[in-house]
């Protein structure tokens, strides 16, 4: 079964997704996700100028031979731009071989090892008041783990709040920033971040006990002894896990915090390879390792990692974020339904622009994801409308801390 052509479709509805398009010589297509959030016209560069000139011809089902071409074959190795425009490649190619064989993806790799899959939405708030409003919405559609954030109001100056990056989809409110406003960063103040951050965290376990999981996600903006002090003052209240609270690479950050705290600490939707985050794991410094299925070279890297994991004890919390598209949360679910050590999936709405695109056998209710048993990823991608929503330059915003000096965002 060789491949005959590899395209990509850039689109934009309500933001933007790369999409990788393979077919084969005997008609059979796959799709796959490629998308990184702000730089999607670097990979789509990639794939269309450089990637693709490996693809034609090759035999769709080698798989892990293509994948390890593509890793190797351009000798400079790994980041995200060339991770992002493998995943794509990667999921195609799996689409195309559940298809061919009339499968759906995880039984491919390895069967059903669950029935569904336990999720998580994030709710945010203006005030601690706000968001566990927002949690009592999300818990009227069954959702038992919320990661919760919010915006802390500087002590010092009035009306100046510092902002926290979030997923809650539903209240509008969007984290990219246009062309015009780059250059003009948000103001961030960990220390005042750090204290609010326990003040929020105790009302919410006051006012719903034990009864739902809590995760947060510091987003990398403390510095280690900053986050073994927070790991420690939030043992108390039970976290389902504390996210990013040092850069992906500090490995003897997560040693501080690991000696100080038992805490549960997620991390990874920053890891490119296993190399990564193989430290982390062997060492035990992680209970949850949040891979990024589009930037971490697909399914076939994906499902290596997590049979390392397991035999650490360390679960997977893919991350769910929607900046990546249909196609990646359809990959995602099909390896959390195939491996031994799932732990819970990040998820999010998605608008009716988007439904319009992708059309997807994965569906969320009262709590759980669940999938049918469609061949390949079980998700179609109506191509005509795709184009019909055009790419939108957008950016990632930025931070600087009160002295003006650039801050992790």
């Amino acid at each position: 079964m060789l491949i005959k052509s590899m395209e990509t479709i850039l689109t934009c509805p309500g933001r933007n997704y790369l999409i990788v398009k393979i077919t084969t010589e005997d008609g059979v297509t796959g799709y796959g996700d490629a998308t990184l959030n702000g730089r999607e016209l670097s990979v789509k560069e990639a794939l269309d100028s450089h990637l693709s000139k490996y693809l034609v011809g090759m035999d769709a089902e080698r798989i892990t031979d293509i994948w390890e071409l593509v890793y190797r074959g351009t000798y400079w190795r790994g980041g995200p731009v060339l991770m992002t425009a493998l995943a794509g490649i990667d999921m195609a190619l799996w689409d195309i071989k559940g298809k061919r064989y009339g499968a759906p993806l995880y039984q491919l790799l390895g069967g059903r090892c669950r029935d569904r899959l336990r999720a998580y939405f994030h709710v945010h708030g203006h005030t601690k008041e706000d968001l566990a409003d927002r949690i009592r919405q999300r818990m009227e559609d069954g959702c038992t783990c919320f990661r919760y954030s919010f915006d802390t109001k500087d002590s010092r100056q009035e009306g100046l709040y510092f902002n926290q990056p979030h997923q809650d989809i539903s209240l509008g409110r969007r984290i990219e920033v246009t062309e015009g406003n780059i250059g003009k960063p948000e103001v961030w103040d960990t220390e005042e971040y750090g204290h609010d951050l326990i003040r929020v965290t105790s009302y919410l376990r006051d006012t719903f006990g034990g009864s739902i999981g809590l995760i947060h996600d510091s987003h990398e903006r403390f510095t280690p002894i900053q986050a073994a002090a927070a790991a420690k003052q939030l043992e108390r209240f039970g976290l389902f896990f504390l996210e990013d609270p040092v850069e992906p690479v500090n490995v003897q950050g997560l040693e501080l915090i690991r000696g100080h705290s038992v805490t549960p600490i997620a991390m990874g939707e920053l890891y490119n390879s296993m190399k990564d985050c193989l430290i982390p794991i062997e060492r035990n410094l992680i209970d949850y390792l949040r891979l990024d299925i589009s930037h971490y070279g697909g399914i076939t890297p994906s499902m290596k990692t997590a049979a390392v994991a397991e035999n650490h004890g360390v679960k997977i919390a893919f991350h769910g974020p929607s900046d990546i598209s249909p196609l990646a949360h359809a990959a995602l679910a099909h390896v959390d339904f195939a491996i031994p050590n799932f732990g819970i999936q990040e998820w999010v709405d998605h608008n009716e622009e988007l439904d319009q695109v992708f059309h997807t056998n994965v569906r969320y209710e009262n709590g759980f994801i669940t999938i049918r048993d469609t061949p390949g990823l079980g998700v179609e991608v109506d191509e005509d409308a795709a184009r019909e929503y055009t790419y939108k330059p957008k950016f990632l915003p930025t931070l600087r801390d009160r002295e003006g000096a650039v801050h992790n965002w």
